[in-house]
């Protein structure tokens, strides 16, 4: 309700304001107008109660006080001081100045109406030297203050225990992931995290992502600690045909004995769930051909199936077996059993979708800017993947090389994922646009984000109408961030975030997500909008 009276100055101001909105949402309106596929009325309602809504992001992504309050040096802290490493020198040292600046960002998230928040923990801050010192108290209050905040407002946290980051001293003394000790590095995290948060928390994440940690970190060489060996790259050690397939075996049976940890000690008290998160791209067949058919399959067998068979059946992919033969480590008989049924949910990363063409039958060569080097090896599958066909894009391009816009894509990720695992429990832990560098106007007039992300939760909607049982959706991300090694120019955020001040603005997307998340479609966006200029609480879903 308006309080006060109405100035002259005033009535011209918000004249001003609905006219920039209208402009606004004419934009939004227009470019859904143009799009020929997925013109679909999405709205909160269309999703069930209790349904999860929120925004993701990562401890070194938005944190920054890299060395403050007792954090110890990470992997990611001493990779970005290798020059070359990172676009433009960028470094997560101040990154969005998350650490500081939580209780902004929490109110950003209250005041979205989402109701619930995926963040990591950093385990440098948490415990500096992994097993070898002490737990840094002043981390644990990090991560409590941060948790009961979003208690007291309504939002569940959603936390990763490992998202990328891990403290330097681990790689130094043993080699990080490539050693068996990690396993038990991890576990000692995991309890501490158990213990100081597990009251409260009750949804965990073990490991985001081990399939694309292992591809950058180990065959590619584009992430720490930057192994690989040739086609893949030319890097000082590793390699890329053995080397993936060690890490992820490591990190599998973490979050195995992770889990077993959990359901002993802490479930009976703490009531939650633990799942895995993989990032996971759909794949097609680059062409009708019966051996282009069976890539795609094996495409998806290679980079999905590879975490998530072991979790659910407690082996690889027979896929896997039958193409790497004794390059794949095996399980021993006790692993499989600790192995299998070890997810209560299965966490999907979902960016685009791929064609895949046979490389057992066909002779593969990378030449376009979407496609991967070493296609026609046995750690890619014999696939040869790739977003363009006769040099048309299977989507509309964004900001990242293999990332385009294949809305149903989304559908047919999560049927995959039903029908393969028995349909377990999914959550959409990542899903986002990334705009193309170019994009000026993304500040102001992100109507492209807002269009990725109507599209793909029309497509997840009706895959849940299908029978899959999706419980949460989250964005990616909720600011712009550092993005790993293409530092701070590539976006993602509905927050942007401005390099100098580091000050949050919303971008049109935030006002469609608020929007949505009080049961407005695109279609109504205007109405929407008028409500909630007049008023300042916007309604919000309940918490689970």
């Amino acid at each position: 309700m308006w309080k006060g009276n109405l100035t002259c100055k005033h009535s011209s101001f918000i004249i001003i304001f609905f006219l920039i909105l209208c402009s606004a949402n004419s934009i939004v309106k227009a470019f859904f107008e143009e799009e020929e596929e997925d013109k679909v009325d999405i709205k909160r309602s269309d999703f069930p109660d209790g349904f999860l809504f929120g925004a993701a992001t990562s401890s070194y992504q938005i944190e920054g006080a890299y060395l403050e309050d007792g954090k110890g040096l990470s992997n990611w802290d001493f990779f970005c001081r290798t020059k070359g490493s990172i676009a433009n020198g960028d470094s997560g040292d101040i990154a969005e100045d998350h650490y500081h600046r939580y209780m902004e960002d929490i109110e950003i998230l209250h005041s979205l109406g989402v109701n619930a928040y995926r963040f990591s923990i950093s385990w440098s801050r948490v415990l500096p030297r992994g097993k070898f010192g002490g737990v840094n108290q002043a981390g644990i209050l990090f991560y409590n203050k941060i948790i009961d905040n979003l208690l007291v407002r309504g939002i569940e946290p959603f936390v990763t225990i490992h998202h990328f980051d891990y403290p330097q001293e681990l790689e130094d003394r043993y080699g990080g992931w490539l050693s068996p000790r990690m396993q038990e590095d991890y576990v000692h995290f995991a309890k501490i995290c158990f213990q100081s948060y597990g009251d409260r928390v009750r949804y965990w994440c073990s490991i985001n992502e081990p399939n694309l940690f292992a591809e950058f970190a180990y065959e590619r060489g584009t992430h720490p600690p930057s192994h690989c060996s040739p086609p893949f790259g030319n890097c000082s050690a590793g390699n890329s045909d053995i080397e993936p397939l060690i890490v992820v075996h490591n990190m599998l049976l973490a979050h195995a004995k992770a889990v077993k940890l959990y359901r002993d000690r802490f479930k009976s008290e703490q009531s939650g769930v633990v799942g895995i998160v993989v990032h996971s791209f759909m794949y097609k067949p680059l062409t009708d051909d019966k051996w282009d058919m069976e890539a795609a399959d094996r495409a998806l067998a290679f980079n999905t199936a590879w975490i998530l068979d072991p979790l659910v059946f407690g082996d690889y992919p027979p896929e896997m077996r039958r193409y790497h033969g004794s390059e794949l480590p095996k399980f021993a008989s006790e692993e499989r059993m600790l192995l299998r049924d070890s997810i209560d949910f299965i966490g999907i990363n979902h960016y685009g979708t791929l064609y895949a063409k046979d490389c057992i039958y066909s002779c593969c060569i990378c030449n376009d800017s979407s496609c991967n080097k070493g296609s026609d090896r046995a750690i890619r599958g014999f696939v040869y993947t790739t977003a363009e066909r006769d040099g048309v894009p299977i989507g509309e391009p964004t900001g990242l090389p293999r990332f385009f816009i294949v809305p149903r894509g989304m559908e047919e990720i999560v049927e995959y994922a039903k029908k393969r695992y028995l349909n377990k429990p999914i959550f959409v832990t990542e899903n986002g646009y990334s705009s193309p560098q170019n994009q000026v106007d993304d500040y102001h007039h992100d109507v492209k984000r807002i269009y990725y992300l109507d599209s793909y939760l029309a497509f997840l909607a009706r895959a849940m109408r299908n029978g899959a049982d999706v419980r949460g959706y989250f964005i990616w991300t909720l600011m712009d961030d550092f993005e790993w090694t293409n530092g701070y120019s590539v976006r993602f955020g509905i927050y942007h975030v401005d390099p100098h001040t580091l000050n949050r603005t919303p971008k049109l997307s935030a006002t469609w997500f608020r929007n949505f998340l009080s049961n407005c479609s695109i279609n109504h966006v205007e109405s929407c909008n008028a409500i909630s200029l007049m008023n300042k609480d916007v309604p919000r879903p309940q918490s689970e």
